[in-house]
């Protein structure tokens, strides 16, 4: 469970201000049909971060323990620092209406998301916690926790939400997570 909790919670903080998100805030005002994009989001979503849970647990088989144990641990560190660089979103990921609103929500979101900060975290915390479904069902839920009021509420909360405050947090968590990991916080537990 608490492989769930971490993952919706870090995932919905660092998507605050992303570029998936303000994907979400163009789709939205571009279409103006928050129904399919939400189910494009989560589709999209869904088969992105098996995807890259399904690398983290590779690459958790194939690494020594002690040796997985430092890389996650400065794979957390280095997404604290990540996480504080403001996203821009690439103009092109929105010029996809030609496959309707459910195909173009699913196809930017998908591409969005590759190399993405929520995807390199899905691959650590999958490596960390040894469950694709507990992570992926996690990082979902976190990404659907801070794109649905995207869609829904659009430009209404845009200029309200205090992204730099969630960085910082969510940069703190992880970095947090980081240090934990180094120090082998729970390494007997399923840590």
């Amino acid at each position: 469970m608490e492989a769930f909790l971490l993952s919706t919670g870090v995932v919905a903080l660092a998507e605050i201000g992303d570029k998936t998100q303000l994907l979400a805030f163009i789709l939205a005002a571009q279409f103006r049909k928050p129904v399919p994009i939400i189910l494009g989001i989560l589709i999209a979503t869904l088969a992105n971060h098996a995807l890259a849970a399904a690398l983290g647990l590779s690459v958790a088989a194939l690494i020594e323990p002690q040796t997985l144990r430092w890389v996650l641990g400065l794979s957390f560190i280095a997404m604290a620092i990540w996480i504080l660089i403001p996203d821009r979103l690439d103009e092109d990921d929105a010029k996809l209406a030609r496959f309707g609103v459910f195909g173009t929500t699913l196809i930017a979101f998908f591409i969005a998301e590759i190399g993405d900060k929520t995807q390199v975290a899905t691959v650590a915390l999958a490596a960390q916690y040894q469950s694709i479904l507990l992570v992926v069902a996690g990082t979902t839920l976190g990404m659907l926790i801070a794109n649905v009021p995207a869609v829904i509420l659009g430009d209404r909360i845009a200029g309200r939400l205090p992204v730099h405050l969630v960085h910082r947090i969510a940069a703190a968590i992880f970095a947090l997570l980081g240090l934990l990991t180094l120090l082998g916080v729970g390494e007997g537990y399923g840590l």
